[in-house]
């Protein structure tokens, strides 16, 4: 590993440490998470060719608290600002700390950050940006990068996302008891939809972008160190893992995708599937019920078969029937119309499919047409499986499942 992936990697890992110990002491989350980024830029500048310092969080604490006295001194309302600082601060902490000063545990500080980041006044897409910026510790132009938009455009999003909060009147702590379940399940949604733009991009040249995924998992871990016992986390860090255990096999050389039935398991990650396997596993044994842990079930069996012809349907089946009552959605009867054709035949599956039709919230989805083409063409429905596949094609706005949807198309004649 190089200086500078080793230096990123820290920093991701101690960004939201760092920033909770600011908000804790100074409140003002909008100045300190832009005190944090300027900090983590200045030790991503720095570090490699210095070294990483003996105290790095106690480094980006002190270089993240000159900055924000610098932001509250430029204020025009600088006086006010300040007396706010001081009535929040002991008189110790008036005084910049120096890297080598005691700083408190950072686990609850960075759940707590997550909490905030995930917050209900919120759209979701602020809530990833914020996430990636404050929790994962992504500059602006990263994020954007990741999300194919500008990084102005990104920057507007995240400055009104804090807004936001600070206009919501949110406290950096813990919500109450009552709503930590729901604010918990914010929380993992979040996190699954980065893991999902990462694995199957909505947009652009690339099927995937690992970076997203990547961060996803590794913000799952986290999460997953900080509350062991909860059997949902449990579930999805299990899914993530292992869906993400396949992408070595689905793309070809040239980017192109490759089907999961299609697709070499040689190539699959088999530390990534046994660790998936076990996490699942455990949860499934001791924590109540729950979708990703379902979801992460049924990955499981994709997973273990050797071969695709392998793969135990009817397991997956009962899996989806099950998660068609813990957690109904569209998306979930799309994929139990999969299963039900490969266990029933294409005909039953279709049946099921229909009864989405009037779903508004699948309407224009391009997903609906092309499981529609593929259990038509099982069917042996060739004509209707084509015009399917060229509809599904035109809706998709992913260059390689385009090119994929048009190429299934054109194998059923002209």
């Amino acid at each position: 590993m190089s200086g500078a992936t080793q230096v990123e990697e820290l920093l991701r890992e101690l960004a939201p440490q760092v920033t909770g110990t600011l908000v804790r002491r100074y409140g003002q989350f909008d100045l300190c998470e832009d005190a944090v980024q300027e900090a983590l830029l200045a030790a991503s500048v720095q570090w490699p060719e210095t070294g990483i310092p003996e105290r790095p969080r106690g480094w980006l604490v002190t270089v993240a608290s000159r900055r924000l006295t610098d932001q509250v001194r430029g204020e025009s309302a600088r006086r006010r600002r300040e007396e706010t600082v001081a009535a929040r601060s002991p008189a110790d902490e008036l005084v910049t700390p120096g890297p080598e000063a005691d700083l408190p545990a950072a686990n609850d500080d960075a759940l707590t950050l997550l909490f905030l980041c995930c917050h209900p006044a919120l759209s979701p897409p602020s809530q990833v940006a914020l996430t990636l910026r404050a929790v994962g510790g992504l500059t602006t132009a990263q994020v954007a990068r990741a999300f194919l938009v500008p990084e102005a455009t990104m920057a507007q999003r995240i400055s009104r996302a804090k807004q936001r909060i600070k206009a919501a009147g949110a406290r950096f702590a813990m919500p109450p008891p009552a709503e930590r379940a729901e604010r918990l399940r914010v929380v993992l949604q979040v996190l699954y939809l980065i893991f999902n733009e990462g694995y199957a991009a909505s947009s652009g040249p690339d099927l995937q972008r690992a970076d997203l995924t990547s961060e996803a998992i590794r913000l799952a871990r986290e999460l997953h160190r900080l509350l062991p016992g909860d059997g949902e986390v449990a579930g999805l860090l299990a899914l993530m893992l292992l869906t993400d255990a396949r992408r070595p096999a689905r793309t070809r050389p040239d980017g192109s995708l490759v089907p999961l039935a299609e697709q070499d398991r040689s190539r699959w990650d088999a530390g990534a599937v046994a660790e998936g396997v076990a996490l699942v596993t455990g949860t499934l044994a001791r924590a109540p019920l729950g979708p990703y842990q379902l979801q992460a079930a049924i990955a499981a069996v994709h997973d273990e078969a050797a071969r695709a012809e392998d793969t135990d349907w009817r397991q997956i089946l009962v899996l989806y029937e099950l998660l068609e009552r813990v957690a109904p959605s569209p998306v979930v009867t799309l994929n139990h119309a999969v299963a039900v054709a490969m266990v029933r035949g294409p005909r039953a599956g279709l049946e099921l499919l229909a009864t989405l039709d009037g779903d508004d919230r699948l309407a224009g989805h391009h997903r609906l047409d092309a499981v529609r083409a593929h259990l038509l063409e099982l069917a042996g429905d060739r004509e209707a499986a084509r015009e399917r596949y060229r509809a599904a094609a035109r809706a998709t706005t992913s260059l390689p499942e385009q090119r994929y949807l048009e190429s299934r198309a054109a194998r059923l004649g002209p």
